[in-house]
């Protein structure tokens, strides 16, 4: 997994509320079991029209935002079913980071396993940063999960955000799950070739 330690990018504003996963990736594309590809379905309903051209209505396809990095929505982001594919095709479309006053709780998790950082921030930062980027197509955020900070260069946003400290070590290293285990290879090597000198068992009863 990618580390996440400082990004600074062009922000893509979704001035919306409860944004689920089956918005984010519609379920008709879950069949793939590769972890890429999926960026190509992000936001598929909005993103596109009845006829497959792309909906210039919508936020991701106006002009300025083509390059974005930053995500940054209304609160409860990514409610709705658990699917790990949501934060699959984030990361896969080009976000490193989704930016809201709220998310599911399991979104939010699956984030961190992906490589994606998940920032909470009061409401009214978030509405004034999507405000910002409205405005201003190629408006951009520095977001340093080593400060744990958010701040633009021109319109004087600065907001600081909190991070559980496993969380954010976890990030900062490019550790998910399977990282952590592999942490704690020679442990594990060692307790295995113990087992097999007592035959598989270890303990008395």
């Amino acid at each position: 997994m990618q580390p996440f330690v400082k990004l600074t990018g062009v922000v893509a504003p979704m001035d919306r509320i409860n944004v689920d996963t089956d918005q984010i990736i519609p379920k008709q594309f879950l069949k793939r079991i590769e972890r890429t590809g999926f960026g190509q379905y992000l936001f598929f309903d909005w993103r596109f029209l009845a006829d497959g051209s792309p909906n210039p209505e919508f936020e991701l396809n106006k002009s300025g935002y083509e390059k974005a990095t930053v995500l940054v929505a209304g609160r409860n982001f990514g409610s709705g079913s658990s699917r790990e594919h949501a934060p699959w095709a984030l990361l896969d479309y080009g976000f490193r980071c989704v930016i809201a006053p709220s998310f599911a709780d399991i979104f939010y998790n699956n984030c961190f396993q992906n490589g994606i950082l998940p920032v909470v921030l009061p409401e009214d930062t978030v509405k004034r940063i999507i405000a910002n980027a409205e405005a201003e197509p190629g408006y951009a955020l520095t977001v340093d999960l080593e400060q744990k900070r958010v701040w633009d260069n021109a319109e004087g946003v600065v907001a600081t955000f909190d991070l559980d400290e496993f969380r954010r070590h976890s990030l900062l290293n490019g550790l998910d799950d399977i990282g952590l285990t592999l942490q704690s290879g020679a442990d594990i090597e060692a307790f295995e070739a113990r087992r097999s000198k007592h035959g598989g068992v270890l303990g008395t009863v």
